[in-house]
């Protein structure tokens, strides 16, 4: 990449010192962390003038240096437009008397919803996404939910990329919405039984999830009754529903525990009652199988989960039964439960499997598929006393395909395949499960996607993505964008490293807090484990990964950067112990089990520092870099990029571009509409085409 006449911007200095367990830390870049963040989330225009400047110099600085690929990026998106159908629509599910599902129109940015008679008719549009982000520079959708009687429905909406959602409500019959207004909530919406109100989760000033509301119908936000409150601010707040909509489940959790209290749907002012309180170390969450609900817990070491019963009207611990027994290395993902079928998700041996044991006669059986490597999703029925569910099955060569099964008659029918319109046939491309060996000898799954005419004698270029937290796996589904890098030459891989689920609970725990070492090198011996095996050369090689995986980015960079011929970090979470240090950042309380509190440990704070990207930023010739973030994003604050990417551009002694590129409209998910995310992909595939020497 040459440089245009157009320097990067200098960054000042000033000096920020903070002493935690007698270590002493300075921190230049401080200043470009807004001190009103709060009230920018809300409001971008409050953001510093100063701050301000020094992104938009920023972003003139990365447009800049990508001037060369315009055309290249409007034909990434031409691309990637052509793979969509425009006008697609989600196959209805049954409800009662309608059927519900989602639609877009021919260059429209977002969903419409609408739902026909159940066995079919005219569709009536009801919430017209695209109508309603008119004049927006930045639109989401959150939840959708339409009432029991399916008069009503409740929508909510983002429209500034800061996750505050405000809640509506429509009337189904006018299709209008009612002047009643929720603002600061989270975007979790339940209806009550009666359709008479809904529950919803306000957010705290600290972007918090921490209360519990119940709305009446016909008052105002004020008059709103308190049901829940979180005051541990180590604790997520979510509120659910059951399919037979006769119980709300609200659930206390962070990344390692849980604890869940139940009201009766049809008495929402009822006081919750605990089911089991929370134990650190202990997950269990419950799912509605009519006299009885049916619990997946780790529980009394069933690492990779287990699923017990117990009677609907006396759910608390001393009645669980054993229903499904734990096994290790079968790792039980999901449950849910219908008048005839309990149904899970498992994963074994890094692939998919859904499981169904037939409540009536112990009899249990599978769904499976043959291939190499691919992702299942399970999406159930809307009904409980349905036998037929759906469920989702693609690889990184087929397309998504949606079936309905009846669990039953064990048949399947596929009632639609994605299409792409410009054309993809899957004969003409390979996908391959292999195991790359780790530092400490385990083997690491890695899945690879690449055409059949591809020549794998080292002269590929290879973009590497990997994730490696929260106990995530990376699913080895369908991705049209990817086809833009494979039919370029490009091997697409994915790294199942530690720190995902993708070997079960142990992959997770050997991967977080005291083992997160294992992720960054995990990450480095599949790399070049695809070098050695000749899938691509260490100057072809371009990683890629967000937010968590960011963080796995900017440590691979320090830590080897070699090894990459350019770096793609996308909200990269990379000031670690910056933002672990910080209890009033949304994220920072909740987060310390799975990284540690450096705050109330030396140790973790060593450990930390140990690896954080931002502070292990050192002089070296650094891999060419593209950091995104977003200004108004609450999980990974906008600063982390830019003060990284100022301190790599202080010490780097090469000569390999490093760019920043802020979103002053989005947050964390980026950009809102569907074919403006496609945009921002297309960005990010010119720089990886450029720095390969491929325009």
């Amino acid at each position: 990449m040459t440089e245009s006449v157009i320097l990067p911007p200098e960054t000042k200095k000033i000096d920020h010192s903070e002493e935690h367990h007698g270590i002493i830390r300075h921190d230049y870049y401080h200043w470009l962390r807004a001190k009103n963040w709060q009230e920018v989330f809300k409001q971008p225009e409050l953001l510093d003038p100063a701050i301000r400047q020094h992104l938009d110099k920023e972003n003139a600085y990365q447009k800049a240096q990508m001037a060369d690929t315009t055309k290249l990026q409007q034909q990434l998106f031409s691309e990637m437009k052509g793979r969509i159908k425009e006008d697609d629509s989600s196959v209805p599910v049954k409800d009662g008397p309608y059927a519900y599902g989602v639609s877009f129109v021919t260059g429209g940015e977002q969903p419409r919803y609408f739902r026909t008679p159940r066995n079919g008719g005219e569709a009536t549009i009801y919430l017209d996404g695209d109508a309603l982000a008119k004049g927006k520079d930045y639109f989401r959708l959150g939840t959708v939910q339409h009432s029991p009687d399916h008069s009503k429905c409740v929508w909510c909406y983002d429209d500034k990329g800061s996750e505050f959602y405000t809640i509506k409500l429509r009337d189904m019959a006018l299709l209008s919405d009612r002047c009643e207004t929720i603002e600061n909530t989270s975007g979790d919406v339940v209806w009550d039984a009666n359709s008479e109100g809904f529950f919803y989760t306000s957010v705290d000033e600290n972007h918090r999830p921490s209360k519990l509301y119940y709305h009446k119908l016909g008052t105002g936000q004020q008059d709103d009754l308190l049901i829940f409150e979180e005051k541990d601010p180590g604790f997520f707040l979510g509120v659910g529903g059951s399919s037979l909509n006769d119980v709300i489940y609200i659930d206390i959790h962070d990344h390692e525990t849980s604890e869940v209290w139940l009201i009766p749907a049809n008495k929402p002012t009822m006081k919750p009652e605990c089911v089991r309180k929370r134990q650190k170390g202990v997950e269990y969450s419950l799912t509605e199988g009519g006299d009885v609900f049916y619990i997946l817990t780790n529980i009394n070491n069933a690492k990779d989960f287990k699923i017990m019963s117990t009677p609907f009207d006396k759910p608390t611990e001393e009645n669980w039964t054993e229903v499904v027994p734990h096994q290790p290395s079968r790792l039980i993902l999901a449950h849910d439960a219908y008048k005839n079928f309990l149904v899970w998700l498992e994963r074994r041996d890094g692939l998919p499997r859904i499981e169904l044991l037939d409540r009536r006669n112990g009899k249990q059986h599978s769904i499976a598929f043959d291939e190499e490597t691919y992702s299942l999703g399970l999406h159930g029925a809307a009904e409980y006393d349905s036998d037929t569910i759906r469920f989702t099955y693609s690889s990184m060569t087929t397309p998504s395909e949606l079936y309905d099964y009846d669990m039953g008659t064990k048949k399947r029918v596929m009632l639609k395949r994605q299409e792409v319109p410009s054309g993809h046939d899957p004969e003409n491309y390979i996908t391959r499960r292999l195991m790359a060996k780790a530092e400490d000898g385990a083997e690491i799954p890695v899945s690879l996607f690449y055409h059949k005419n591809t020549k794998l004698d080292g002269t590929a270029p290879c973009l590497l993505y990997g994730y490696g937290a929260y106990g995530i796996s990376m699913p080895d589904s369908f991705n049209s964008n990817a086809l833009s890098l494979v039919d370029r030459g490009f091997v697409y891989a994915i790294a199942h490293i530690r720190g995902g689920k993708e070997k079960g609970f142990d992959w997770y725990e050997k991967g977080k807090h005291l083992f997160k070492r294992n992720t960054f090198t995990d990450f480095i011996a599949c790399g070049r484990f695809l070098v050695a095996n000749h899938f691509t050369s260490h100057d072809r090689l371009i990683a890629e990964g967000g937010s968590a995986g960011g963080m796995l980015m900017g440590a691979v960079a320090n830590m080897a950067p070699q090894d990459y011929k350019a770096i793609v970090a996308i909200v990269p979470f990379v000031d670690v112990l910056s933002t672990m240090l910080d209890a009033t950042l949304p994220l920072t309380p909740p987060e310390w089990p799975e990284w540690g509190n450096p705050i109330a440990s030396k140790e973790d704070y060593k450990l930390i520092a140990s690896y954080s990207p931002y502070d292990n930023v050192r002089a070296q010739n650094y891999p060419a870099i593209l950091a995104m973030g977003g200004l108004t994003d609450p999980r990974v604050t906008y600063w982390e990029p830019a003060k990284w990417v100022a301190k790599l551009r202080e010490l780097n002694t090469g000569n390999n571009p490093v760019l920043l590129r802020i979103n002053m409209d989005s947050g964390h998910a980026g950009a809102s509409g569907r074919f403006s995310r496609l945009e921002e992909s297309a960005y990010i595939y010119a720089f990886i085409l450029k720095v390969a020497g491929k325009i």
